[in-house]
């Protein structure tokens, strides 16, 4: 199983993966250390009692009464006091001329005592190691528990003085290793603990400082998203500006495939106009007033228009809803189609009232998309209205609606959804196309938004576009 999915976060994968290896490493570091260090203490402990061991050799010389005796004492002052921890004993060997004789001579550090080291063989000269289990009482001198007794580690070495065999013993408290030892582990990993808290803060901060690019560019694009710029911009690391770069190249395709679509749909526009024209110019020549033909090919000139125009409109509405980065301030398009309006329904002395619209306010899409919906919307009103039309713009988190009330005689509800359709229209006596909803509609529901038809407080209808906001 990976320990480290490559899905989820990516802080947490780093920080996950740099914590485990520096645990790892404080630990093995810790272990490491305290084995070498735990060596290097035994091995001058033993060295240590050897040297000992080689003075009390060196030492050690019959009197004139033929008695063991050392010439001086040896050098390490903790020889002769009671219970230090370091001892010395002297044993004779059986042998033929003489007889076994425990503690000839001993250390004052033994006080009363004497070590009991197991019987072995020893060629002379020869060095043997023991651990042995010392007497209670030498842990008195320690402050130690005298029940628990002391362990001590015993060096010797066998030697012949004038036909006496010696058996020369140097002994220490292992608690004078192991004490030493114990104190530096503690320390080591207190010290260790220290670092690898130390690592573990500069790891946190490498992965905030590393990441803090990623954070630019997700803020590069949500600005490029609400449509404050066409591309990502900013300055990044060499190692993600080729990831920008390719970014940047995508949008800048995008939006020429959205002009090319849109150059494409006026070439169209345009290329269908003509013969529809000529067709339409055809069939209604006064020579083919009465002709049914004529009459057909007229009717039939006009919806292959309405649908041409239908269709060309969604086609490019479709193209530029895909392209990112688009943003559209909304009070000047409403200001705009109403100046358009006022002039376009002079004669009928209509009083279009506009409430405050907010200056930050941004539809997230083209431009001309807004002013094609808000304008049908408002042309309608304007068509049906009696003397008054008002417009009422609204903001949420991240929609807005734009509401048009008009005081005419409104729509029955069963009817209101039937409008929506293409080629519907509520009267046949007023002008246009029956498309001008059904536009509205699918532009809405292409940019995630929607249009709702109802009742309005002017008496007529209030239609309420809703969109994303900016």
């Amino acid at each position: 199983m990976n320990p480290f999915p490559l899905h989820g976060s990516l802080r947490v994968r780093l920080l996950a993966g740099t914590l485990f290896w520096i645990i790892v490493s404080i630990f093995a570091a810790g272990w490491g250390l305290g084995k070498l260090f735990h060596q290097h203490v035994e091995a001058q402990f033993t060295a240590e009692l050897k040297n000992h061991l080689d003075q009390l050799t060196a030492q050690l010389v019959l009197n004139e009464q033929n008695q063991l005796q050392l010439r001086s004492a040896l050098s390490d002052p903790r020889l002769n006091k009671p219970l230090s921890g370091v001892y010395w004993q002297i044993d004779q060997i059986a042998g033929s001329n003489n007889p076994a004789v425990k503690a000839l001579l001993r250390s004052r550090s033994l006080w009363d005592e004497t070590l009991s080291v197991p019987a072995d063989s020893l060629a002379d000269g020869e060095i043997h190691q023991h651990r042995i289990d010392g007497p209670k009482s030498l842990g008195a001198g320690l402050g130690a528990d005298l029940s628990a007794g002391v362990i001590l580690k015993v060096v010797e070495r066998s030697v012949t003085i004038d036909a006496h065999p010696l058996r020369l013993m140097v002994a220490a408290d292992e608690s004078l290793m192991t004490e030493p030892v114990a104190n530096f582990k503690g320390q080591l990993w207190l010290a260790l603990g220290i670092l690898g808290v130390g690592l573990t803060m500069a790891a946190l901060m490498q992965v905030i400082i590393g990441l803090a690019p990623l954070r630019s560019m997700h803020a590069a694009l949500g600005r490029v998203r609400n449509g404050d710029t066409q591309k990502m911009e900013g300055t990044f690391p060499s190692e993600i500006m080729p990831l920008v770069n390719e970014f940047n190249s995508v949008l800048a395709q995008n939006a020429e495939v959205v002009e090319r679509a849109r150059t494409q749909a006026g070439n169209l526009a345009h290329a269908l106009k003509t013969p529809l024209s000529v067709l339409a110019n055809a069939a209604s020549s006064p020579q083919k007033k009465d002709d049914e033909l004529a009459r057909l090919v007229l009717a039939q000139v006009d919806a292959v228009r309405k649908q041409a125009d239908y269709h060309l409109t969604r086609a490019q509405a479709a193209a530029s809803v895909r392209l990112p980065g688009v943003r559209t301030p909304v009070k000047a398009v409403v200001q705009g189609l109403v100046r358009v309006m006022q002039r376009v329904y002079a004669d009928r002395n209509l009083e279009f009232i506009v409430l405050p619209v907010g200056e930050a306010l941004a539809f997230r899409g083209e431009e001309q998309d807004l002013q094609e919906m808000l304008g049908n919307l408002i042309d309608n009103a304007a068509k049906w209205a009696t003397s008054r039309i008002e417009i009422q713009v609204e903001a949420t988190a991240d929609k807005f609606s734009v509401s048009i009330n008009d005081d005419g005689s409104g729509i029955d509800e069963k009817e209101r959804d039937h409008l929506v359709k293409r080629g519907v229209r509520a009267d046949e006596k007023i002008p246009g196309t029956g498309l001008g909803l059904a536009i509205v509609e699918d532009l809405a529901s292409m940019y995630g938004g929607e249009l709702r038809l109802r009742e309005s407080h002017l008496g007529g209808l209030k239609a309420s576009l809703i969109l994303p906001v900016a």
